[in-house]
This record gives C-alpha cells, structure tokens and sequence, in this order.
C-alpha cells in the first residue's frame, strides 16, 4: 500500500525511513511550525511526527487542524507519556500512535486503518470470504478460516465480555482481535493492545491502569491507563499467559466488578471496554502447573475463539492464497511492487509440502525474503528459504533442509533455533533480528527470556 504524499515532521533519519516505503512522494518539515506552510504547498495524505517532537507541540497542532477545519490522518511514532495527547487521540478518530517504528506490519496496519485503504480492489476479492468484513484484512477461505470467522461473527454481536483468542505463535490472534472489536464497536472506537510479556509487573500494572502523581518516585505526573483510555472500545492483552500471578488477581477484579483504580489512587474507575486477551499457551496446561489462576482461566474461557496452524489439514489450502496475497501487498521493496506476478509451479508445490512452524507471520517473512532476491517476474523454488536456521547451518541442499521430518523437531526447538539464527545473523543486534523475523522488538526479548538464550562471550582481539 502506498499513498500518494506523506509530510512527515521531526528530524529522526529513522522517522522519514520509516514512512518511505509508504509515500510516492515523501515531505518533511523539521520544525511543528514548517507545518501548516506545507500542508497548503503539500496537500498530504498522511501526516506523521516522529519521537522527538514535543508532545505539547503536536496536541496544540491537532486542536489547530480541527478549529480551521484541516483535520487529516495523523499518525504520532513512539510512546505518547503525556496524558492530555492521550486523551485527545482518543476523541481525535483519524489519529494513531505506534510504539515501535521499527515494526513495518504495525506501521503498515496503522497507514491502512487511517487512510481507509486496507480493501483491496474488488477484482483481489478473491483473497476473502464473502461475509469477511472489508474493513479486516482475514485472508483465507479454508474450511478452518470459515469456522473462526463464524466465531468471530458470533462472539462480536453478542454481550461476551471478555473474550479468550487462541493459537499458535504467527496464526493472527491481533487480527481476529480487531476483527471482533470492528464488528462490534466500528471503526471509529479505540483498539488498544499490550504485550503482557514486554513488560515488568510494575510498568504493566501502570500502563493497564494509569498511576497517580507521586504514587511511585519515578511517577513526575498523573498517567491515564488503557482501561481508561480505550473508553467503550477494546483492550487487547497478548500473551496473556505471562501476566504475573498478582497482576492476573487485579485484572480478574475489573472483569467481574467492571472497574478498577489507578495506581495510588482512590478513585473507583469505570471499565466500559471490551477486553480481548490472547495466548499462545495452552492456557489450563499452564493452570494446572501454577502459572495461571484458575479463576481467571475460566472467567477467560466464555467462548474461545481458536486459530488453527497452517500445517492442519483444514488449513492447508490456504498457504497459496495468503503467498499470493504477500506477493501483491508487500511493501518491503517498493521498486518490485506490482512487477513480481506469483510464484512457480514448483514454488507452489514447495510451499504446500511445508509444515510452517511459524505460521502466517513465517510465511510472510519466507516471501519477503523471496521478494528481495528474485530478480524475475516469478518466485522460484532458489529464492525460498524456507528454514533458513537449518539450511544456513548446515552444507545439505536446500530440499534436504526442507524435508526435515517435524517428528526430530519440536515446534519449540525448531522456533528457538530460528531465534538464534537470527542473533547470530544479526551479530546479537536484538532490533536487527527482530526485524528479520519478522516480530517486535518486545516479542523478541520475551522469546529469548523463555529459550535462554545468551550472546556468547567475545574472545579479546589482539593488539596490533
């Protein structure tokens, strides 16, 4: 997806690389007050401001463009930690925030639902099932991708609150999460999400429920909490699994007495949204180890909406379809876009035959690679490395690589050696192999946490 101009606004390099591969023309302004002169020469379709924009800067800007009647997409990069900006982009619906630039599919999503642009054109229907919804990009027409989508359709016009979304890591429990809020509560109400494995007990509980002044010696100033800030829309808990056990009491409390306060307040707090949590885990396994409370598990388990792995028989014949789909809407190499047509036959057999561990998010990643070094019009069987933590680490050929039965590996091994491939190729740069696998930053440290995995020690060089 790529618009036709973007303004971008701060003086981060990082800020304008991240916008690139989204604009035709991209335009920039180092100072708030270079704005509005470029917003009438520029006319943009998207306005972004990057970290190091003064928050005080951008609120006074957003109530400038609504009094004069110039109100645009606006998309704010990096954390907000200022509540009158939170608050405002809360009521201000054509304006987001992303946390981390450096993940391409959070940005991409977030250009998308501002500029109204995730449909595809009516001729790319193909892609989704007739009753998908056209905001919701859910690609698949398998028999399991039917059974979510009535889930999905069942639990959103109905009063279930909360919700529990399950599936393996990479089968697209966020995007089943904003298909039930859209269906629910429409575009215009607030999707909020956390990743409960990103974060310390502390900074969890204070990003859930906001803090007071002084509550705590780093606490400078009073924080609205997402329970709050998503007002009537949804709270989206991924990775619900690695909440900590007294945070899971607190939490329990708000879905059964619907209100909460904040850190070091007294205040009883209304909780009005929608709460979504996720989890990779096999929730009652984790129960009956004692990780997980069981009032929780089955205050959670109302009507659990399930994601099947694309290795399931009633998954399979989706692997083409979702590759087709990456192909054409992939913004990893603008100069290719539109000029790679699909795959080889070969190819496709290839990608039919594979038991992909990852899931979805594996296979975006595997034609994203394939994009970046196919130099035709068609992907080819030599450009799709499709476990590239075993066929680098060893000198078989590539279809031995492939053929590796999913009996001699776990899905557990087999995703904590491709998270120490992608250390080791990214030289332990962890924002690096974040990127090359595809996940945040957030996910990646939580994963090496949970496979322990440790740089190895640099021998001392010599001295020459």
């Amino acid at each position: 997806m790529t618009l036709e101009k973007i303004l971008v606004v701060g003086r981060q390099p990082n800020t304008q690389q991240a916008a690139r591969p989204f604009a035709k023309k991209l335009y920039a302004a180092d100072e708030v007050e270079d704005v509005w002169e470029l917003l009438e020469a520029v006319d943009p379709n998207l306005l972004i401001f990057g970290q190091d924009v003064d928050r005080t800067d951008i609120l006074q800007t957003l109530q400038s463009l609504r009094k004069n009647n110039q109100q645009r997409p606006v998309l704010v990069l990096g954390p907000l930690n200022h509540p009158p900006l939170e608050t405002y982009l809360a009521e201000y619906k054509s304006a987001e925030c992303v946390l981390n630039i450096e993940n391409n599919d959070q940005l991409a999503d977030a250009v998308r639902r501002l500029t109204q642009s995730e449909e595809l054109p009516a001729s790319d229907n193909r892609f989704f099932m007739e009753d998908c919804p056209s905001s919701v990009s859910i690609v698949g027409k398998s028999r399991a991708m039917l059974q979510t989508l009535r889930m999905i359709r069942l639990v959103a016009q109905s009063n279930c609150n909360p919700v529990l979304i399950v599936g393996e890591t990479g089968t697209g429990k966020e995007l089943a999460a904003r298909a039930v809020h859209i269906l629910r509560n429409g575009s215009q109400q607030r999707f909020v999400a956390i990743n409960c494995a990103a974060l310390t007990a502390n900074l969890l509980e204070s990003e859930l429920f906001g803090h007071t002044k002084g509550s705590f010696t780093s606490a400078d100033r009073e924080k609205i909490g997402l329970l709050e800030l998503a007002g009537t829309g949804t709270v989206f808990l991924d990775e619900i699994s690695e909440m900590p056990l007294d945070l899971q009491a607190k939490l329990l409390r708000v879905l059964q007495e619907r209100k909460f306060r904040k850190v070091g307040g007294l205040e009883e707090i209304e909780c009005k949204a929608t709460i979504i949590a996720s989890s990779n885990r096999n929730l009652f396994q984790e129960v009956e180890a004692g990780r997980f409370r069981r009032d929780l598990y089955y205050r959670l388990c109302v009507c659990p909406i399930p994601l099947a792995p694309l290795r399931a028989e009633s998954r399979r014949e989706d692997i083409l379809l979702l590759a087709e789909y990456f192909i054409q809407t992939s913004t990893i190499c603008p100069e290719k876009r539109g000029k790679i047509k699909g795959l080889t036959s070969m190819a496709a057999e290839m990608l039919t035959r594979y038991h992909w561990p990852g899931n979805v998010r594996e296979l975006k990643n595997v034609i994203e690679r394939a994009i970046l070094l196919e130099s035709s019009d068609r992907i080819g069987t030599s450009n799709l490395l499709l476990n590239p933590a075993f066929s680098f680490e060893t000198d078989q050929p590539q279809e031995t690589a492939q053929t590796i039965s999913i009996k001699d590996f776990s899905l557990e091994k087999a995703e904590r050696e491709l998270v120490k491939k992608a250390l080791e190729e990214a030289g332990w740069q962890k924002s690096r192999a974040a990127s090359l696998l595809g996940i945040t930053r957030a996910t990646l440290y939580a994963k090496v946490k949970q496979y322990n995995l440790q740089e190895p020690e640099k021998k001392p060089q010599p001295v020459s």
